[in-house]
C-alpha cells in the first residue's frame, strides 16, 4: 500500500472539522433524535464525547432496543463535525424506522491511531485498543445500559467502524465475544499488523456475525488482505453457517461515501 496515501487518510480522520478563512460555516445536519454527552474514560485518561441516536418512537415506547457502538462519531451524524461528508446514520435509520440505539464515540484526534489499533506497528506505533475497548465494555456500556432502555445480550450488541475503526471492530469480537455478537467491519486496516491474522488463527471458534465491506480501488492490498482474513475465519468455523458476508464495491474508494452507501446493507444483514 502507498504509505504516504495512508498517512494522508489518517490525517483525514484525525481532524474533526476544518475552519479556514473565508470558508462557509457548515450547518448542523444531525436529526432531533441525536444528542451528546461527555463521560470520563479512566482507561484512556481522558474525557470522551459520546453521540446518541434514539429511534423516533423511543419516547412513546416502553420497549427495549438493540445497540450499535460506532467509532469516529464526528463523521456519523453531522456534516458540521465531519471532515468530508457524514455517514447519514440518523437519516438512514429514520427512513428504515429502525428499532435501534446508536452510540457514537468520538475519536481521540491525535490519539486516534493509538486507540484504534490492537497491536503496535514498528513504524507508526499505536497498540492501545485494549484500553479503548475496556473503556467501552466496562465504563461506557454499563452507563448506556443504565441510562437507556437497551437489550444487553450479545446478539443485540453490534460494534462497527471503518479503516482503523474496522480493524478494532474486528478485534473487539475476538477479545470480547461475550459482549459483541455482531460487527460491521468496513475497509479494515489489517495491513497495520500481521498479529491480527495470528490472533485469528489462534482464537477459539469465532461465533460472532461479521459483515465485511471494502472497495477495490482503496489500495493495492485492501482486497487481498480481506480475502486472507475471510479464509482464516472460514478455517476457524464452517462457512456454511453464513456468519460472515463480504461485499467488495467496484471502484469503491477509502472514504465516507463508500461507508455511507454500505451502511444500510450491513445493518439489515447483521439484523437486530
Amino acid at each position: 500500500m502507498n504509505r504516504l496515501k495512508f498517512l494522508l487518510l489518517l490525517f483525514f480522520f484525525t481532524i474533526a472539522k476544518i475552519t479556514a478563512q473565508g470558508e462557509e460555516i457548515k450547518k448542523t445536519t444531525a436529526s432531533k433524535q441525536v444528542s451528546t454527552f461527555t463521560i470520563e474514560a479512566p482507561q484512556l485518561q481522558t474525557t470522551k464525547k459520546i453521540w446518541v441516536y434514539l429511534p423516533e418512537n423511543y419516547a412513546t415506547s416502553k420497549k427495549n432496543f438493540s445497540v450499535i457502538y460506532m467509532h469516529d462519531a464526528q463523521n456519523l451524524f453531522d456534516a458540521k463535525t465531519s471532515y468530508s461528508g457524514e455517514w447519514n446514520v440518523d437519516e438512514k435509520l429514520d427512513s428504515l424506522k429502525a428499532q435501534v440505539i446508536v452510540i457514537g464515540i468520538e475519536h481521540g484526534n491525535e490519539k486516534r491511531m493509538e486507540e484504534l489499533t490492537p497491536f503496535k506497528n514498528e513504524k507508526y506505533g499505536g497498540g492501545k485498543a485494549d484500553n479503548y475497548l475496556e473503556f467501552i465494555v466496562k465504563t461506557l456500556k454499563p452507563q448506556i445500559d443504565k441510562t437507556y432502555r437497551t437489550k444487553t445480550k450479545k446478539k443485540n450488541t453490534i460494534i462497527m467502524g471503518s479503516s482503523l475503526g474496522g480493524l478494532t471492530s474486528y478485534y473487539a469480537v475476538l477479545k470480547y465475544p461475550e459482549i459483541f455478537g455482531k460487527a460491521g467491519v468496513f475497509s479494515p486496516s489489517f495491513w497495520f499488523t500481521k498479529d491480527i491474522y495470528t490472533l485469528t488463527e489462534k482464537s477459539k471458534k469465532i461465533k460472532s456475525k461479521i459483515y465485511f465491506l471494502c472497495g477495490d480501488a482503496e489500495s493495492d492490498d485492501m482486497v487481498s488482505d480481506l480475502n486472507k482474513m475471510e479464509y482464516l475465519i472460514n478455517s476457524n468455523r464452517c462457512y456454511c453457517l453464513n456468519l460472515n458476508k463480504k461485499t467488495i464495491v467496484k471502484d469503491g474508494k477509502h472514504n465516507e461515501k463508500l461507508w455511507r452507501d454500505g451502511f444500510v446493507d450491513a445493518f439489515l444483514w447483521l439484523g437486530l
